[in-house]
């Protein structure tokens, strides 16, 4: 019997569990789960390593699988006899193929005529082609990583060779070299070259004059780079007839914008005769003037220079330019000199009418020292220079890199005036008027 201070409750009625088999069980009472809380990212990243060896392994297996597969349609199936087959196999050898820019060793299968002779299995070529390991060095040379970090910048989960550095420096070597021969011997004539930037520039305790050209879209290309001491006029010619001689006109009518060098401007004249537009470098040319004055009159002949070279009319320009110049004679005679010496050809773009926002970007050979100061920063890994045909190699092919980046010239849409004023078929770029 119940006693009355007994209370009723919910817990007091809560009945124990039923073990399973000591009676029926109510299917509409929820089955208890249990949820547990799992680092994922821990978890994640351990198996980060294993993915990737995965997935590696995976790609030695499809290239072994498609080397069989080129075997057994060559010499038909293991065990089964074929008369129309056209080899038989012939064992295996050890060799390797490239693979996340690196040498990993393989099985080779070998396959002979019916007549004992080797039949190439074409497959396994381009698997163990040079060039893929070569493009993978310059891939990651040209990304900043120098040949002593390449190994350890590469992906490490294949086990592989041809990675050291003196090995990336052979392929380096060989992939820079075949670059360089291409780009200087690429043609020229199916560019339609409208003006031709020459500048000779100090890069790596060696001189490289380089050459830049503009289409008539406004395009930049870089035409060529030679190695020399000096701008000497024979230098100068002959790297002038190179360019002829891949494709540059000599007919038509050509801007030529050059260094404060007159070797330069004779070669050129020399070359191209007088169908040759000269344009002074305008930064050259007020470089070589300020080297003769003393400090306390630099500014006053730089701002009189800037001033008269930025404005519109010719001949008020060079009226300018003519008064400075007796200015000079009495502060300083070599400076007077030096404006004196090619002073209208620091007026050409006057004369033709080039419209200002075009005259600023061919006023100056700027576009290759900015050109170059681009293959400066590829280059900085380079702590020895050994040889000059070194220094060339990499200018040559860093410049070729730089080339894929640049832009349209600034002012190109004025490039129809300037065509125009040349004498040059503007018809396939009116869109750009």
């Amino acid at each position: 019997m119940r006693k009355k201070y007994a209370k009723r409750t919910n817990r007091s009625r809560r009945k124990p569990p039923i073990e399973e088999g000591e009676g029926s069980v109510d299917s509409t009472r929820p089955v208890p789960t249990v949820q547990l809380t799992l680092p994922v990212p821990e978890i994640l990243a351990g198996l980060h390593g294993a993915i990737e060896e995965t997935a590696t392994r995976a790609g030695v297996l499809i290239m072994r699988t498609l080397l069989e597969e080129e075997v057994e349609r060559l010499a038909g199936e293991k065990h089964k006899h074929n008369p129309d087959r056209q080899g038989l196999r012939w064992g295996k050898e050890e060799s390797h193929v490239v693979f996340g820019g690196r040498k990993i060793a393989v099985e080779k299968p070998r396959v002979r005529s019916v007549a004992g002779k080797e039949i190439p299995l074409e497959r396994f070529r381009l698997f163990q082609a040079g060039a893929r390991m070569e493009e993978a060095v310059a891939r990651e040379v040209i990304a900043g990583v120098s040949t002593r970090d390449y190994e350890g910048a590469i992906n490490g989960v294949a086990d592989g060779y041809g990675i050291r550095r003196s090995s990336v420096s052979r392929h380096w070597k060989a992939i820079s070299q075949e670059r360089l021969s291409e780009f200087m011997e690429r043609p020229l004539g199916a560019l339609n070259l409208v003006a031709v930037l020459i500048d000779g520039i100090e890069f790596k305790e060696a001189l490289l004059i380089a050459a830049l050209g503009v289409d008539a879209t406004g395009k930049k290309h870089v035409l060529g780079i030679w190695q020399g001491t000096t701008e000497n006029a024979e230098l100068s010619k002959g790297l002038l007839q190179d360019l002829v001689r891949r494709g540059l006109s000599t007919v038509e009518r050509l801007l030529f914008v050059l260094d404060g060098s007159k070797a330069l401007a004779k070669a050129v004249r020399q070359v191209f005769g007088e169908k040759a537009e000269i344009q002074r470098c305008h930064v050259h040319k007020e470089r070589n003037v300020l080297d003769h004055l003393p400090e306390n009159r630099k500014r006053t002949v730089r701002m009189r220079l800037r001033a008269a070279w930025n404005m519109k009319d010719h001949e008020e320009a060079r009226s300018e330019l003519l008064r400075l110049t007796r200015y000079l004679k009495d502060l300083n005679p070599s400076a007077a000199k030096s404006l004196e010496e090619g002073l209208d050809e620091t007026l050409t773009l006057h004369r033709l009418g080039v419209p200002e926002s075009l005259r600023r970007s061919l006023r100056t050979t700027n576009s290759i020292e900015s050109c170059f100061s681009s293959t400066r920063k590829y280059c900085r890994n380079v702590k020895h220079w050994r040889a000059g045909s070194m220094t060339l190699r990499w200018a040559g092919t860093m410049m070729i890199e730089a080339e894929r980046r640049f832009r349209r010239l600034k002012g190109f849409r004025s490039m129809p005036r300037l065509l125009v004023t040349l004498g040059r078929d503007i018809d396939s770029e009116r869109a750009l008027a």
